[in-house]
């Protein structure tokens, strides 16, 4: 059966655009970096929690459609504890948040924005309760 998510993976078009914004600006920890010559590829391994988030580069990769309805992954959903100084980050540094949205059957606040290939993320608040996440 199967235990966890171990790695979400993501192909940029500016790897070091994508780089940036993943670790400098959401925070993720670099695990390992690699560069594929066969490939003419860069890998990052990021992590956030136990979760792996693989960033991959190539000379040309196809664009698919992005849009939240069309089949496929919808968006990717991160948890943080306080919406509010993540959002002020994010618009410091110039990316579009979308208003913050109320889930209608857990009542917890959550928003929209995009990384640097338009890739829909999402926030989603998960306030600490005693110390932890629930």
């Amino acid at each position: 059966m199967l235990n966890a998510v171990h790695h979400v993976a993501l192909i940029c078009t500016d790897y070091d655009r994508s780089r940036r914004f993943y670790v400098e600006l959401l925070g993720l920890d670099l695990i390992r970096e690699v560069y594929r010559e066969e490939r003419q590829s860069w890998k990052a391994d990021l992590r956030i929690g136990s979760v792996q988030l693989e960033l991959f580069s190539f000379p040309a990769p196809v664009m698919r459609p992005s849009h939240p309805e069309a089949t496929g992954l919808r968006h990717l959903a991160f948890s943080v504890a306080d919406l509010d100084p993540v959002i002020a980050r994010l618009e410091a540094a110039d990316v579009t948040v979308e208003p913050i949205r109320i889930d209608p059957y857990t009542h917890q606040r959550f928003t929209f924005f995009r990384d640097p290939d338009d890739l829909p993320l999402e926030l989603y608040e998960v306030p600490a309760r005693n110390g932890s996440l629930s």
